[in-house]
């Protein structure tokens, strides 16, 4: 278990590795049609962002000397990686598809994780400023006006300052309830589930949002329930999942309703549905 000192020493190399990558990520979003575009194995994009990001990310938790399981990393065996205590899952740019949209709806998804479950997270939108954390029994926060800095060297005092409890009461006060799905990832399946959805609750209202922040709007209390029928991997949901358990609000997978699990030999995850705290659906 880790101690108390240990968890503020990670905490702030989580929340400045998320702030770098930032910086590393809007130099070149401000200047995207300069850069490639490749797809990797499964056919998925990546950019010049997503590689730099993890490189910034790699390198600055590196002195951590804690393992680092990420998505441009992901093919790695799992006999490596089967018998990690504690290890870093990192998205460093989840949403490339919004990224090359240029709709500002990416996110960096940094998870410390321990026996396979989540301890810490972070999320941050680098666009919006907005940094939310986690620590397991600890809470939920967001942090807000972070610029992305390729420099940032917060101390766990200034990362505490203006941090606002999640999830917001007032957030939750919307006359019906929100559906969050993927803006670029929807399936029949997607359309299916939505059609049940209604035929429960007719004014339900159906927010398209990208990446990871759909956990973070479920978090402050903004959207109500998320389904997800489309591939996911690990490193997409881990940090979040925890944001969003210390909100108060839960994730469970599709059909069965059991925990997602980490660190397994495929890295997908399976399908899943996500309620915040006021979630009456």
């Amino acid at each position: 278990m880790i101690e108390d000192k240990a968890k503020e020493y990670l905490l702030a190399y989580m929340f400045n590795a998320a702030v770098r990558a930032g910086a590393a990520i809007l130099k070149i979003y401000r200047n995207r049609e300069e850069y490639a575009i490749s797809l990797k194995n499964d056919s998925s994009p990546i950019t010049e962002a997503d590689r730099l990001a993890h490189k910034t990310i790699r390198e600055y938790l590196g002195p951590t000397r804690i393992p680092v399981l990420s998505e441009e990393g992901r093919e790695m065996l799992y006999d490596e990686r089967r018998n990690w205590e504690l290890y870093w899952l990192v998205d460093p740019l989840d949403g490339t598809v919004e990224f090359i949209k240029g709709n500002n709806e990416f996110t960096v998804n940094i998870a410390l994780m321990e026996n396979n479950e989540c301890l810490g997270a972070a999320i941050y939108v680098p666009c919006y400023g907005r940094m939310y954390l986690a620590g397991r029994g600890t809470g939920a926060y967001l942090k807000e006006d972070v610029e992305a800095d390729a420099s940032a060297d917060y101390g766990t005092e200034a990362i505490m300052e203006g941090l606002r409890r999640l999830p917001f009461e007032a957030e939750a006060h919307h006359p019906h309830p929100c559906v969050a799905l993927s803006r670029s990832h929807q399936t029949p399946e997607t359309a299916e589930h939505v059609a049940a959805l209604r035929a429960r609750c007719p004014g339900i209202e159906i927010l398209e949002q990208g990446s990871s922040y759909k956990f973070c709007l479920l978090a402050e209390g903004r959207v109500d329930y998320y389904v997800r029928t489309t591939r996911t991997y690990e490193w997409d949901t881990a940090a979040g999942e925890l944001i969003l358990a210390e909100a108060g609000g839960s994730t469970r997978s599709l059909p069965d309703g059991a925990p997602l699990r980490y660190n397994e030999p495929d890295l997908h995850n399976p399908w899943f549905v996500c309620r915040s705290r006021f979630c009456k659906l």
